[in-house]
């Protein structure tokens, strides 16, 4: 467990990529940057949420794709692509070569269920087969199997001048080890474990067994190791609401405290039919952030983190909380650049 003695890992970002609709190339450009950013400053890595019909990004694959030609370190991840959307056999193609042009570095987060709103989407998505989709596990299994390589038809061979596979190409070695699947209840905890995916567990969670958001996260987190054919050794990434106010001007202490006090009430009690549980937004200096984060009995298991940026802030907003993060909050909690870690362990 991370205490004081033992250090973080891995620290990464999580952005949602907002636009404006008058110039949506400037948003994707300045998730871009926060990317490039985030190499720069030592982050392990970044990851894209995804937003359909919204002014965030719609398609983080190609927009990592970008970022795969602009970085050539940190890691770059999905947290989470909704599989509702999606054909796992086209997305499988796009994994691979994405993560075949990032050198390895692909970390796509995946999650089931029907889309959201689906009664107003389902004719536009799929106008002859909506009430036949299937929305089950069963769209991650079959993703899972193609990723890994396994059959897509029972047709190979050579017809005329081309040649046929009967398996997704490119195939990118690595890439089904590095999948993960995000998660918010006891049920979907222990089926990433049985099925040896990673396991990304965020800022909302199901309130099932108790109504104490870090309670509920740590049964989580245990459910899933517990069921994983690692054990304790299984991948866990913890994606928390953190705002370090270090180097903040005093208008961005004023914005940053006003954004999390108005969201601070959904967090007293589960939220709509669903229960859902919303994780406290930590906004203050590194050294008070660190110290709640000591105190949070699932942060105390993890050894990763990917901690999600306030979806509504400026440019440079983030690129003050990220170098703080980086700065400040990481080195808190044991965390070091890799820099640093590479010439620990040539000079050890």
């Amino acid at each position: 467990m991370p205490v004081p003695a033992e250090p973080l890992l891995k620290l990464g970002f999580l952005t949602i990529g907002l636009f404006d609709e008058a110039d949506p190339r400037r948003g994707h450009e300045s998730t871009l940057e926060i990317i490039e950013l985030g190499e720069q400053l030592g982050f392990d890595s970044a990851w894209l949420r995804h937003r359909h019909l919204q002014y965030g990004i719609s398609a983080p694959i190609a927009v990592l794709a970008a970022a795969s030609q602009r970085t050539s370190r940190i890691e770059l991840g999905t947290a989470v692509i909704p599989l509702g959307w999606e054909n796992p056999l086209r997305l499988a193609e796009d994994l691979a070569t994405v993560d075949l042009l990032s050198g390895g570095r692909l970390n796509p987060g995946v999650s089931v269920g029907p889309p959201m709103h689906y009664e107003q989407v389902k004719q536009a998505l799929y106008p002859d087969t909506a009430d036949v989709e299937d929305f089950s596990y069963e769209r991650v299994q079959r993703l899972l199997r193609l990723v890994r390589g396994e059959a897509a038809t029972d047709f190979s061979g050579v017809e005329g001048f081309e040649v046929f596979s009967n398996r997704v190409q490119p195939h990118a070695q690595g890439l089904a080890s590095r999948m993960w699947y995000g998660g918010a209840s006891l049920r979907s905890a222990q089926w990433a474990g049985e099925n040896g995916m990673n396991f990304l567990t965020s800022s909302v969670v199901k309130a099932e067994e108790s109504e104490d958001f870090a309670e509920i996260q740590l049964s989580h987190v245990r459910m899933f190791r517990s069921h994983h054919p690692d054990g304790d050794r299984a991948r866990v990434s913890q994606g928390l609401v953190v705002i370090p106010t270090d180097s903040a001007s005093p208008e961005q202490r004023a914005k940053y405290a006003e954004y999390a006090e108005k969201r601070t009430p959904r967090t007293a009690t589960p939220q709509g039919p669903a229960r859902l549980m919303f994780a406290v937004d930590l906004v203050g200096t590194s050294a008070e952030i660190a110290e709640r984060l000591y105190a949070h009995a699932a942060f105390r298991e993890i050894d990763e983190v990917a901690f999600a940026l306030p979806f509504s802030f400026d440019h440079d907003d983030y690129v003050q909380i990220l170098t703080d993060i980086a700065t400040k909050l990481g080195p808190a909690l044991g965390w070091h650049p890799p820099q640093s870690r590479n010439l620990a362990s040539t000079t050890a």
